[in-house]
């Protein structure tokens, strides 16, 4: 390219200021960078360069940075150091992350992170969040929601023990001919010569397939919803307190020569136990007590069935129940319903030691 009134510079594509005005002598080799002295704008002083020392179009770039601009084009621009790449998991060091919590900002893998509301937060904030929540419980202090477990084990312990003895004695409705069953069965008179094992062991012996049939439907109806309300641990606890509330009624009326068998004092227990439960959450419990009275009345009219076995039960089972549900729902709740339930296991095991003297 040529310029008014001078050659274009050696070895470069043409200065940036073509089309400029030249009024002096043309430019030479040892000159400064810059335009040319003379070399002017047609309407003024030419402008100063923005960029001092960068290459003339078509130039090859130097490779290093402009002074006082952008880094030169094909320059390399320095990456992110390690520690900014990925940061790792505050509880697994091994894993690099890129998630955080949203709640404290750590870094955490996926799988120490937990859904929120908003956002995911890590499981310490999470475990941090629920102690400051109260969970719901039951009247009687139990966790809601659990699913009937101790009635299924006490049904299929009689169920076993039927089996046994009907293995025993060679006939399913004559089992109480075998000598698992006549080792078992509560009698006044065994118990009094020392074999206490009789006052729980006899709960779980039934005579006859109807016998086993009726107790164990009623377990199941009753103790589910039972179970439900007070939990596993007090559940057991009713049941047995209500087996040794039968057995004291026996061994305080019966003769020492006769002998009960079934859990039937406890079934009544646990009737007594839901009328009370139903009491307690102030819900009609006309059903229940309806039950209770149909049962009663049955144990009067059929001959062979223990009358004072089911009201013992009945009455020492709503008791502890009653023990339960009404003890004051603060952190000493559990205390105060160990130590009504031992009062009462004292009281009903006092009867027994006096009757057996």
């Amino acid at each position: 390219m040529s310029h008014p009134g001078g050659p274009a510079e050696p070895g470069r594509g043409g200065p940036p200021w073509d089309g400029l005005a030249h009024n002096g002598p043309p430019p030479t080799g040892d000159q400064p960078a810059g335009p040319p002295p003379g070399w002017t704008y047609p309407g003024g002083p030419v402008p100063a360069d923005p960029y001092p020392g960068a290459p003339y179009p078509g130039e090859p770039a130097p490779g290093g940075p402009r002074p006082g601009g952008p880094p030169a084009y094909g320059a390399a621009f320095p990456g992110p150091s390690p520690a900014a790449q990925q940061a790792a998991c505050v509880r697994h060091p091994d894993r690099p992350t890129a998630l955080t919590c949203t709640r404290c900002g750590r870094p955490a893998c996926p799988e120490c992170l937990q859904s929120a509301s908003v956002g995911a937060q890590c499981v310490d904030c999470v475990r941090a969040a629920n102690r400051g929540v109260r969970r719901w419980r039951t009247v009687a202090g139990a966790e809601p929601g659990g699913r009937p477990f101790v009635v299924l084990i006490l049904i299929a312990l009689n169920v076993a023990v039927f089996v046994w003895t009907v293995v025993q004695a060679r006939s399913i409705t004559s089992n109480f001919d075998s000598r698992l069953f006549d080792s078992l069965a509560l009698s006044p008179g065994e118990v009094r010569d020392g074999e206490w094992w009789r006052l729980v062991t006899s709960g779980f012996l039934h005579i006859g397939p109807i016998h086993l049939l009726f107790n164990m439907m009623a377990l199941w109806v009753l103790g589910r919803d039972v179970e439900t309300v007070l939990g596993r641990g007090r559940f057991l606890a009713l049941y047995l307190i209500s087996l040794l509330g039968g057995a004291a009624a026996v061994m305080l009326f019966y003769a020492p020569d006769e002998s009960v068998a079934g859990a039937s004092g406890a079934v009544f227990g646990l009737m007594g136990g839901l009328a009370v439960v139903l009491k307690r959450l102030r819900v009609p419990a006309g059903q229940v007590i309806g039950l209770i009275v149909v049962n009663v009345v049955i144990s009067v009219l059929i001959p062979g069935i223990s009358l004072i076995g089911h009201l013992g039960g009945l009455v020492v089972g709503a008791a502890a129940t009653a023990a339960l549900v009404y003890a004051p729902a603060n952190r000493n709740q559990s205390r105060v319903q160990a130590f009504a339930l031992g009062a009462l296991t004292v009281l009903v095991l006092t009867v027994i030691v006096v009757t057996s003297l």
